[in-house]
């Protein structure tokens, strides 16, 4: 193995180093971020068009009603999720608590 290619191993092992650092460091939160507000945007549609699965009633849920069929497979990720947390206030606190 000459000069040159322990150079280049050299070389990509520092840009394997860098591009884990930059996607731990920024990227990675970024995303984490991105996707948390995502979810509560969902879960606050969700929980506006079927108040009435929580127990809150509400004569919008007989028009939304029929957004059930389209909706169906997020509907039970969105009700575990939301009986899983504690509350959303806890959630958003979350954002400001590292």
């Amino acid at each position: 193995m000459d000069l040159a290619d322990r150079i280049d191993a050299f070389r990509e092992t520092l840009e394997e180093w860098l591009r884990g650092l930059y996607h731990g460091m920024i990227s990675h939160p970024a995303y984490e971020k991105i996707e948390k507000e995502a979810e509560d945007a969902e879960d606050a549609f969700i929980l506006a068009c079927f108040p009435d699965a929580f127990g809150i009633p509400s004569p919008v849920s007989y028009y939304t009603a029929e957004l059930l069929p389209y909706l169906e497979d997020e509907f039970e990720a969105w009700e575990r999720r939301l009986w899983d947390r504690g509350t959303y206030l806890e959630r958003k606190g979350q954002q400001y608590h590292f």
